[in-house]
């Protein structure tokens, strides 16, 4: 919870309760019997995934506060202890709802599929023969079995890694009390799935955990197992740099990403059948917190079942959409040329991210490009885009990137890249201190006898050839000197850290004037409808939590200005609450795909303005990083967005409410017409091609 949320007049929903409401909705996914049953076991794997995160993050933030003394905590406006117990009551909720749509629908469901998840009791003699030579040739050198002894072995338990507590008896001596042990389920090393011979057309499947169950007798010679349950412990992924403003950050950084591993436990999972005897040892050895528990069923690290196997089954996943051709460029053999006719708006993934690849590597190749300039915050592990850039450093080309290192979770691959970029005679910058670089930029510069002509791509999501797949973003291709020029002029500040000297008129730039324009904008709106002159704002954006822009909205929608929400995460705002948000419409829309695009619409006097952004209405966003939100001119482009906002408004099959006291309800409209939005969004986009023809 930030603070500023209590320091003003109206209400609001805490961000971690609103983070839990928007994973709820993942969960929804994961029980809808609509969803293909392949898709299902992947929402169950996106919801554990994220929860993980939340406690790495979140529950880890509050847990070093409560420990905080007396008088530092009675400054604050809330309560850590208070606010942990409703997180983990309503965590503790969800997880049997989890556990209940595993156990109740999705195995039941697999079984129809002929398809078996099996348990190490109830394997055939040739199965078993299969695990004994799979435990011999591939388990054997990764699994470290321990033997506990009181409290004199006190195991180090490696951060969201699956172990298996163990039950044993002596055979020696069998009056002598039972022992416990513990062993590590590699699956960082072997995959979670393994498919099992059968002597019928059935498909068989067994988890890594369950042929470590079955070896144990092996891994523990002279004793008997008497049970086993896993457990998982997660530890905190702050980093902790006390002072980003003195020495060198990203030695900082580095020093901080070898330490995240080994930091302190945020929570223990464990299997709830296990004894609570056995749960209060394991309590003791690993000096937990009885409230830093979170009770699971019998398999933990369910992200893993992002691979679990269809057996070729096609039905059992979504039908594919192939990306569209975006025929513009399709039928240019230049890239460039056809920029300079005309800005291009490409909506990700419906369209293919061709486009945003050839962009570069076109760049690369062209003798009259002389440089170019690029943000980095999240990068694929493989990228074209930064081999085009390699190349183009090679080929005598001035290339400038921005690496921001403190993209959570994506330090270290950024510092690789970093490294393998300065290697190539690429200019690198990277973090600031204080600040973050989370703008979505690059700029490329080509110089002929006549003219030099900048060519810029602005986005809502990043230089990503992965995500690209699964986030629903917007790119903007422009060679609009409006745009391009400031577009340069966020990467001088970039590239020199100096400050501009002219300021922006088009773009709205985080720390410089995203935060003013913002406020203008709706300001304007509220003054419309206090006039009784038409009014209206729709927002889109993963989070809306800052409590000036919420009270800023609040007004507005006091005033009259009909104010629409689309919002797929956190939404502190309350929309719907009678005397608060009477004129304020939330909707979170959580399908096949991530909605990421952020986008604000302002009906402005009849003159619509709309912008596409970087920037959630986050305090982190709008106070403490470089953002970017650029305009869209051109006609039919704002057009085009326009209709892509109403048709996600109407959406009633994959929409839910946020409003006051319907929250997750799944919304319905009156138009008697099915909208499921993405759909229509494929299908309105490739009719647009048409007109391209």
């Amino acid at each position: 919870m930030n603070n500023l949320q209590l320091k003003h007049h109206y209400e609001y929903i805490d961000r971690d309760i609103s983070w839990l409401d928007f994973n709820y909705r993942v969960l929804q996914e994961a029980k809808d019997p609509t969803v293909p049953l392949i898709e299902r076991i992947k929402f169950l794997a996106i919801y554990s995934s994220n929860l993980g995160e939340f406690f790495r993050i979140r529950v880890a933030h509050h847990r070093n506060i409560k420990m905080l003394g007396k008088k530092t905590k009675s400054q604050l406006e809330y309560s850590p202890g208070t606010l942990l117990k409703e997180l983990y009551k309503i965590v503790n909720q969800q997880l049997d709802e989890f556990n209940d749509i595993f156990d109740n629908q999705i195995l039941p469901a697999l079984c129809k599929e002929n398809i078996f998840l099996l348990s190490h009791r109830e394997l055939s003699q040739q199965q078993e023969l299969f695990i004994e030579s799979f435990f011999k040739e591939n388990l054997l050198p990764f699994v470290q079995p321990v033997l506990l002894i009181g409290n004199k072995i006190k195991p180090f338990l490696n951060n969201s890694e699956l172990y298996l507590t163990i039950i044993l008896k002596s055979k020696d001596e069998p009056e002598s009390p039972e022992q416990y042990g513990i062993v590590k389920i590699p699956s960082d090393h072997l995959k979670r799935f393994i498919i099992l011979p059968s002597e019928t057309d059935r498909h068989n499947v067994i988890l890594l955990d369950e042929i470590v169950r079955f070896s144990l007798k092996w891994l523990f010679p002279g004793y008997d197992i008497i049970h086993s349950y896993s457990i998982k412990l997660t530890r905190d992924a702050e980093l902790y740099i006390e002072d980003e403003f003195s020495g060198d950050l990203l030695e900082k950084i580095k020093k901080g990403l070898l330490k995240r591993n080994i930091g302190p436990a945020s929570r223990l999972v464990y299997d709830q059948a296990m004894p609570k005897e056995m749960l209060k040892f394991f309590l003791d050895l690993l000096e937990i917190q009885k409230s830093d528990l979170t009770p699971e069923g019998r398999y933990h690290n369910n992200f893993d079942f992002f691979n679990f196997p269809d057996f070729g089954k096609k039905h059992l996943r979504n039908k594919v959409l192939k990306p569209l051709v975006y025929l513009p460029f399709h039928q240019n053999t230049n890239l460039f040329s056809a920029i300079d006719e005309k800005d291009h708006l490409l909506n990700f993934p419906y369209h293919e991210y061709e486009p945003v690849i050839r962009f570069f590597e076109e760049a690369a190749r062209d003798p009259d490009v002389t440089q170019i300039k690029i943000t980095q915050y999240r990068v694929a592990k493989k990228s074209r885009i930064m081999d085009a850039l390699i190349n183009a450093a090679s080929a005598g080309k001035s290339v400038f990137v921005f690496i921001e290192v403190k993209a959570r979770f994506d330090e270290a691959a950024n510092l690789n890249w970093g490294e393998e970029m300065e290697k190539n005679g690429i200019k690198v910058r990277y973090s600031f201190p204080g600040l973050k670089v989370h703008s979505k930029a690059a700029i490329i510069t080509k110089k002929s006898e006549n003219e030099t002509k900048n060519y810029a791509y602005l986005s809502t999501g990043n230089f990503h050839e992965g995500t690209a797949k699964a986030y629903s973003d917007f790119g903007l291709f422009t060679s609009d000197p409006r745009l391009t020029q400031e577009v340069n002029r966020i990467f001088g500040f970039l590239e020199n850290v100096k400050l501009p000297t002219v300021s922006f008129k088009h773009l709205l730039v985080g720390q410089f004037n995203l935060n003013d324009e913002l406020k203008v904008l709706i300001a304007f709106e509220k003054e419309q409808a206090l006039k009784g002159l038409p009014s209206g704002i729709i927002l889109k954006m993963n989070s809306i939590q800052d409590p000036e822009m919420i009270d800023l909205l609040y007004d507005a929608g006091l005033a009259g200005v009909d104010i629409k929400l689309i919002i797929r995460g956190i939404c502190c705002l309350i929309p719907g609450k009678p005397g608060l948000s009477d004129h304020i419409e939330g909707i979170s829309i959580l399908d096949r795909f991530l909605e990421h695009a952020r986008v604000y619409y302002f009906l402005n006097g009849g003159e619509e303005k709309v912008l596409l952004s970087s920037a959630d209405w986050m305090v982190r966003n709008l106070h403490f990083r470089i953002e970017t939100a650029f305009p869209i001119y051109t006609p039919e482009h704002k057009k085009m967005i326009i209709e892509i906002l109403k048709i996600q408004l109407e959406d009633n099959i994959k929409a839910r409410s946020l409003n006051h006291l319907t929250i997750n309800q799944f919304r319905k409209n009156n138009s008697g017409r099915k909208m499921r939005s993405q759909l229509e969004t494929y299908k309105y986009l490739k009719k647009r091609n048409v007109d391209f023809i």
